[in-house]
């Protein structure tokens, strides 16, 4: 089993990844990402809306078993992120983590 954090770590560190919610839903709209996570206590109106848009594209969404403020330090950034757009993968694995939930 890939560790999520772990391989959102490594995602972030060789891969091309937008944060914000905004980015998310613009991206999703346009086809753009490969994965969009979203993090357990994003607003549920703004999660609706990522996830109608990644149904539409067909891009599979993963909901972050923690907080914000956890996939924030998870990223590495010193904010919290409610919502991750991974455009590259890099060298890490976490596309596989996606077939694997079959969101």
């Amino acid at each position: 089993m890939i560790d999520i954090g772990k391989a959102i770590t490594k995602t972030v560190k060789t891969g091309k990844v937008l944060f914000g919610t905004q980015s998310a839903i613009n991206n999703a709209r346009i086809g753009k990402a490969k994965l969009v996570i979203v993090a357990a206590n994003c607003p549920q109106k703004t999660r609706e809306n990522i996830h109608y848009y990644c149904r539409l594209s067909s891009i599979p969404m993963i909901i972050y078993k923690g907080p914000s403020i956890e996939l924030g330090a998870v990223c590495g950034k010193p904010f919290t992120v409610s919502a991750l757009t991974i455009k590259e993968q890099g060298n890490s694995d976490i596309l596989k983590l996606a077939e694997a939930t079959n969101v």
